[in-house]
């Protein structure tokens, strides 16, 4: 099931199902047919897995029985966000190439980590498919990019084994994980990594039985229309059972709470000489079978 959240004609925020070209709000087509679903995407993470049967079971009755009220066409929406998470740990150094560029560019170790390198980004940093990226000059002279698989929680997840990893992941997502290279501070990420505007998210969540290998995925991104990075998931140094079972061994993963998987090489840091965002570009992050995830550039002062 594909799931994003949008808005029409400035309502609030709501849940729809993507299929084709239409979106099916979830909350609408189960009032009309005599059920409950929530209206918002954290709320239906959090409601369990009876609410993706309810919604699997609703759509599956096809177009014809979905009520007009429900039904929007994908251009006349506008894409938001697809929630707000409680937590985004974002993974350093996960793809070997990244390690070598990254030595390299910013001075981080040559050896590649034992364990996962972690950081955070705070939910304000959140924005949404075709919102601004902001840069703000003040603040940074480089600023950068990293397309990254986003792992989306279901269930809450405490001291979980690499085994039972999967059965705590809702879905999957994009993040394009914004850096300021230059406001790294005393080998702290957190302002490089957690201004607004440096957590770009979606388009849509698909969830976790939509996706058969998502060790398999390939990701790009695009600055401009020109290709800068170009890889796959199946390359991370840390797979993704491994990140949950390490994150939750002292973290407690809840439902809606984001994991950005880590960045392939091809960051603007590591090319030579380097290439930075600037306001008026635009950046395309792609993951197979998520879609494409488009943010302009702007002007923030």
């Amino acid at each position: 099931m594909r799931l994003v959240t949008y808005t029409h004609n400035d309502s609030p925020h709501r849940l729809a199902a993507q299929v084709g070209n239409q979106l099916v709000d979830l909350a609408v087509l189960a009032e009309k047919a005599g059920t409950h679903l929530p209206a918002d995407l954290l709320s239906f993470i959090q409601a369990g897995a009876g609410a993706h049967e309810t919604a699997a079971r609703l759509l599956a009755d096809g177009p014809a029985a979905w009520p007009a009220e429900a039904v929007h066409e994908f251009d006349d929406v506008d894409l938001q966000a697809p929630l707000r998470p409680g937590k985004i740990i974002g993974v350093g150094l996960n793809y070997v190439e990244h390690v070598e560029e990254s030595s390299r560019s910013l001075d981080t170790d040559k050896d590649l980590p034992p364990r996962p390198v972690l950081f955070s980004k705070p939910a304000t940093a959140v924005t949404g498919p075709g919102a601004p990226i902001l840069h703000n000059a003040d603040l940074t002279n480089e600023l950068d990019w990293e397309c990254e698989l986003a792992v989306v929680i279901g269930r809450t997840a405490f001291r979980v084994s690499e085994e039972d990893a999967y059965d705590h992941i809702f879905g999957y997502s994009i993040v394009n994980d914004i850096s300021a290279r230059d406001q790294r501070r005393s080998g702290q990420w957190f302002f490089s990594k957690a201004q607004d505007s440096y957590a770009p998210f979606g388009p849509a969540v698909v969830t976790a039985d939509d996706i058969a290998d998502p060790m398999a995925l390939d990701l790009e991104l695009r600055v401009n229309g020109v290709t800068k990075q170009k890889s796959n998931t199946r390359h991370m140094l840390f797979p993704i059972a491994r990140l949950i079972a390490d994150i939750s061994s002292g973290v407690t993963l809840e439902p809606g709470d984001i994991i950005a998987t880590g960045s392939p090489s091809g960051v603007g840091a590591g090319m030579v000489p380097p290439e930075y965002l600037t306001p008026g570009d635009t950046v395309e992050a792609t993951v197979e079978g998520i879609g494409t995830l488009t943010n302009p550039v702007v002007d923030a002062r």
